[in-house]
């Protein structure tokens, strides 16, 4: 790690960063419809509330004044220019904000001081990392390579994708890490289990096979037969029960270690003075750090359930997400119109809108996919609704990405409409006790995109 990473000069990584899959970083900025983009992955550790509020400063002073948290927890600067970036780090390092660079190791948003975790992941992610910094040659691997070491708890990482997962899972002898690769903790292929003494050598020789398929490969490239020999790991068949993550908005009581606040960003982003006057109402509560999190959101550290609560009334004030069944937790937007050149859609505007005229399908059982143009930024992968800008107006992309093929069209005039009849479908044709998700996949993407088109 390194407080911050100066970009440089000629031929930088910022050209390769702009095609899909490379990670923008302080090095390598991102070309995006509003400038240059930042994407940082700070050591939770650094993040108190006056190293946060002097980022968010920093993102209005070289920016455009906008803070995102991205579904994976990191944190995302945008509107920077050639010129800014060099200042950004310059005010990064002068913040003393630790900033994670190469392979992405994550591990939970509470990590060492959630009292349901079995074990503490931290030290095997440092050791990972000092192993990496190690090496004499540097492993050449996939950009978006991710590495997820989980100790369980209220908070784990089971949905969130990864290429290399450790889950810690309780036994006779004490704590043991269960390695799998690719997908989601449901999801992904079961390699086996291992000691925790034995885990790091084990991960590096995985990284080791990795870059030796080449700059490309991720974890599900790697045949699972050869990967437990290879790594010489206890046999693992059954898939480990993994908890259900609680949500993230609301107070949590944590015991011992006291009570920490919940919270989410509207849309993945906030104005920064916004966060900036916020971290400094909270600190006067008695917060004194923050740690990110996945799904767009962040625990606020330090208060007692009296201060707590406070905070998060002070919280719905500013316009965060407070609750576990705001309806804004099942919108996906991109930055939009007002935010970036390539967007068709003013996304924060339209996401408003669906509130409004749609609520029947925002109950949390899907998610609806507010998309600026058929890049997807917001999110890559399907979901059951995804509405597309268009330069002629707006596609319907049903259990599908923002790329594929859209099976319905309205125009500006037509949208609001539209998504009245949308809600309306489930609202008439839903039974009881049926989430709109079930009611959707009852009625089938043709009637549901008939209902979007004609009504």
């Amino acid at each position: 790690m390194s407080t911050c990473a100066l970009p440089s000069t000629g031929e930088t990584g910022a050209a390769a960063s702009m095609r899909r899959g490379a990670c923008p970083s302080l090095a390598a900025p991102m070309q995006t419809g509003d400038g240059l983009l930042v994407r940082l992955r700070p050591d939770d550790d650094s993040l108190t509330i006056p190293k946060v509020a002097a980022l968010a400063a920093a993102a209005e002073t070289f920016g455009n004044g906008i803070v995102e948290i991205t579904a994976r927890g990191n944190l995302q600067l945008r509107g920077l220019t050639a010129a800014t970036v060099p200042a950004l780090a310059q005010a990064i390092g002068e913040a003393e904000i630790t900033i994670a660079e190469g392979l992405a190791i994550e591990v939970p948003p509470l990590a060492g001081i959630d009292p349901d975790e079995i074990a503490d992941p931290r030290p095997i992610a440092a050791a990972l990392r000092e192993a990496l910094r190690a090496r004499q040659v540097s492993l050449k691997l996939a950009p978006k390579l991710s590495v997820v070491i989980d100790g369980g708890g209220r908070f784990g990482l089971g949905a969130v994708v990864a290429d290399i997962r450790l889950q810690a899972v309780s036994t006779v002898g004490g704590a043991a890490w269960v390695l799998s690769l690719g997908g989601t903790a449901a999801k992904a292929s079961i390699i086996g289990a291992f000691a925790g003494d034995t885990v790091v050598s084990a991960l590096v020789t995985i990284l080791e096979k990795l870059a030796g398929l080449g700059a490309a490969a991720r974890g599900r490239d790697l045949d699972p037969v050869e990967t437990r020999a290879l790594c010489r790991c206890d046999a693992c068949v059954e898939r480990t029960a993994v908890p259900t993550s609680a949500a993230i908005p609301g107070i949590h009581d944590l015991g011992e270690a006291g009570t920490v606040l919940g919270l989410g960003l509207a849309f993945a982003q906030v104005e920064a003075s916004v966060l900036a006057a916020f971290l400094y109402q909270i600190q006067e509560l008695g917060a004194h750090a923050i740690r990110l999190a996945p799904g767009h959101a962040f625990f606020a550290l330090g208060l007692r359930h009296e201060t707590a609560t406070v905070a998060q009334n002070l919280a719905a004030t500013h316009g965060f997400r407070i609750a576990e069944d705001d309806p804004r937790n099942a919108i996906a937007t991109c930055a939009g119109s007002k935010g970036c050149a390539s967007a068709w859609m003013e996304t924060k505007g339209m996401a408003e809108r669906l509130i409004e005229t749609a609520p029947e399908l925002l109950d949390g059982s899907l998610a609806v996919h507010l998309s600026g143009c058929a890049k997807g930024c917001a999110r890559p992968r399907r979901s059951e609704l995804t509405l597309v800008g268009a330069p002629s107006g707006y596609g319907l992309v049903v259990n599908g990405a923002a790329n594929g093929l859209p099976s319905a069209y309205t125009d500006e005039n037509g949208i609001g409409s539209a998504l009245t009849r949308l809600g309306r479908l489930v609202r008439q044709n839903k039974d009881a006790g049926e989430s709109a998700q079930s009611c959707l996949t009852r009625l089938g993407a043709a009637r549901v995109s008939a209902a979007f088109e004609q009504g």
